[in-house]
């Protein structure tokens, strides 16, 4: 038996749907892997040759024929390394998650992913069939199992790989960012490594897809549960790990393992990689936002120049009569210590000549939204005549609070291509905010201590309209991200018509939410893909 093995763990940010790319991604890695760090083996994530998701486009035809060219590259192109990566595969008119190992121009395995995540964000029984059966292939010596992402959750292929005489499994991963997610999937590689008594290497890719951002956090857990070595997260790069035989048993050699950050620098963190890689993924020129001297358009600018560089982000200032004077200061003062782009743009003669305009409609009738709601369109129209002439994509600054309840204007603060706080709760805004100022003071203070405000009207806050975001948070978390009725999150204690207001609310807008930008997913269960409610229903509140 060889004594010992080095696998190169890939954890890469690879595009989806750039079949030819992604190949030579693959090819440039594999042969640093060898030069570098003379691996034996290379590990790439799920379906890394198309990225992932791919979505419908695995539904196209040319989809095959561009990965068996793909597939016959790295067999041309790539000697003296095992390849270990993932792939959509036709075979028989079904099509399966695969994944091979390659080896001097010969495919030695394949192997189909068993488990199909149907939950949340994931929707992979609309495209692919199950694999059923287990894949150990020796690589050099060794017996190795194969597994792609959703399998290791499950104790089945780790006991088939076990009774199929393995050493060793390699996991490939495409698993996206949520709160905490990186000690989720270490609590179940330890119950993994426990029924199977072997070691795990867990690849995950890096990067943003969408609303969707993978962070990383690839790892080596050993037979006894010991993270034994650790990526960091959200970095792209090559991490080698060495095992060696001891007592009859592989084992993985311990190395510096990166410490899992904070929750506020995770979010952060994903929200930057988020913001990042649409605007380049998208080949856009830059970011635009209106910048009110608020919270959240102050953490967005910030998230922003920390993504693409302050020469890329230019922030917009559009005040009318109920701008308060200090939101001129701050909104200034934020753009001076972040050194982005500024301008400011008054929309008093646009919204008096929309009144105008609207006077015989609205005549007789009392003020209200609707009077309020031209300022936020002004706006809106402004930013996207600005992205139209540049180039560059508008930010939206709306966080998930307000979305939920339908606090934002529809073509309004609503109009623009990506929102980066639109999965991260108002309490959470507050939270971010403090933490990026201890990495430098970019926000003013009293932008985070002063009362929330649209600034629509005079004197106006948000807690007039709302509850207080601590209570209005917490309920929406119950029943977004946990699915609790009425009734029982009353029965946590909240008041019942605090509760009953909140949640019809939320019912209610749901037509907002469909015409709502993009955004990061940070939390469980986000807006979008993640939540599918109907706009027209008769669902009514309680049980």
């Amino acid at each position: 038996m060889r004594q010992n093995l080095r696998i190169v763990m890939a954890q890469l940010n690879l595009r989806v749907g750039d079949v030819q790319g992604n190949a030579e991604r693959i090819i440039e890695a594999a042969n640093s892997a060898r030069e570098a760090w003379e691996a034996d083996v290379i590990v790439f994530p799920e379906l890394a040759l198309c990225g992932y998701p791919p979505e419908d486009l695995l539904l196209r035809s040319s989809m095959q024929r561009r990965i068996e060219s793909g597939l016959q590259r790295l067999r041309d192109e790539v000697r003296g390394i095992y390849l270990v990566l993932g792939y959509p595969w036709l075979e028989d008119e079904l099509r399966y998650n695969a994944c091979a190992v390659i080896a001097d121009g010969q495919l030695l395995a394949t192997y189909y992913k068993q488990h199909l995540p149907n939950y949340r964000v994931f929707d992979e029984k609309r495209y692919f069939e199950p694999g059923r059966q287990p894949c150990v292939v020796d690589i050099k010596g060794v017996p190795v199992a194969l597994s792609i992402c959703e399998d290791i959750w499950h104790p089945e292929p780790m006991a088939q790989a076990r009774a199929a005489g393995a050493r060793l499994m390699l996991s490939l991963n495409a698993s996206p960012f949520h709160l905490d997610k990186q000690l989720e999937r270490e609590e179940i590689l330890a119950e993994r490594v426990a029924e199977g008594g072997m070691p795990v290497i867990y690849v995950n890719q890096v990067g943003g897809q969408d609303e969707l951002v993978f962070d990383g956090g690839s790892c080596v857990m050993d037979a006894g549960g010991m993270i034994c070595q650790r990526a960091p997260a959200f970095v792209e790069g090559l991490y080698p790990v060495d095992l060696q035989v001891e007592d009859g048993c592989w084992v993985p050699r311990r190395t510096h393992c990166v410490e899992l950050p904070e929750l506020e620098a995770s979010v952060y963190q994903a929200l930057v990689v988020g913001v990042r890689d649409y605007v380049r993924k998208n080949g856009f020129n830059g970011v635009l936002l209106g910048l009110s001297g608020g919270i959240d358009s102050a953490l967005t600018l910030a998230v922003a120049a920390d993504a693409l560089g302050a020469e890329r982000v230019e922030a917009v200032m559009m005040p009318y009569h109920y701008t308060a004077q200090i939101s001129l200061e701050d909104a200034e003062a934020e753009a001076r210590l972040l050194g982005v782009a500024y301008r400011v743009m008054s929309i008093g003669p646009m919204v008096e000549a929309f009144q105008q305009v609207l006077a015989p409609v609205f005549d007789g009738q009392p003020r209200d939204a609707s009077e309020e709601n031209l300022q936020a369109r002004c706006r809106g129209t402004l930013l996207m005549a600005m992205s139209n002439k540049k180039g560059s994509l508008v930010l939206t600054t709306g966080n998930k609070s307000e979305l939920a309840v339908g606090y934002a204007t529809l073509y309004g603060d609503m109009a623009g291509g990506f929102d980066v706080l639109k999965d991260v709760p108002k309490t959470l805004v507050f939270r971010l905010a403090e933490y990026r100022n201890s990495l430098g003071p970019v926000i003013p203070p009293r932008v985070i201590e002063r009362p929330p405000s649209a600034e629509l009207a005079p004197g106006q806050r948000d807690e007039d309209s709302l509850p207080p975001y601590g209570v209005l948070d917490e309920i929406l978390t119950l029943y977004i991200e946990h699915d609790l009725s009425a009734n029982a999150i009353i029965a946590e204690g909240f008041d019942e018509d605090t509760v009953n207001r909140v949640l019809a609310m939320v019912d209610r807008n749901e037509y907002k939410r469909r015409q709502a930008a993009v955004g990061v997913r940070v939390t469980q269960r986000g807006f979008g893909r993640d939540r599918r409610y109907p706009i027209t229903s008769g669902w009514r509140l309680g049980d």
